[in-house]
């Protein structure tokens, strides 16, 4: 599992959407982006389907998971 707590493109509170990472300023769940890359969605895709979310949300959450992964 991804540690979400050292990327500045998310967060998390207790008292929205259950506690789950977010993209920072929406109640748009990080999942919500990945599940829908795996459906087939492209990013330009997903970036109309949820307005409040931003290319660089996406591109920092995508840049943070790719790393996360090279150190593992």
């Amino acid at each position: 599992m991804l540690d979400w707590s050292h990327c500045p493109a998310v967060e998390r509170a207790a008292d929205r959407v259950s506690g789950a990472w977010v993209f920072r300023g929406t109640r748009v769940p990080v999942k919500a982006l990945f599940e829908n890359l795996e459906g087939g969605a492209t990013v330009g895709e997903f970036l109309e389907w949820f307005p409040g979310v931003s290319a660089a949300h996406v591109d920092a959450v995508l840049e943070h998971a790719q790393q996360s992964l090279e150190e593992a």
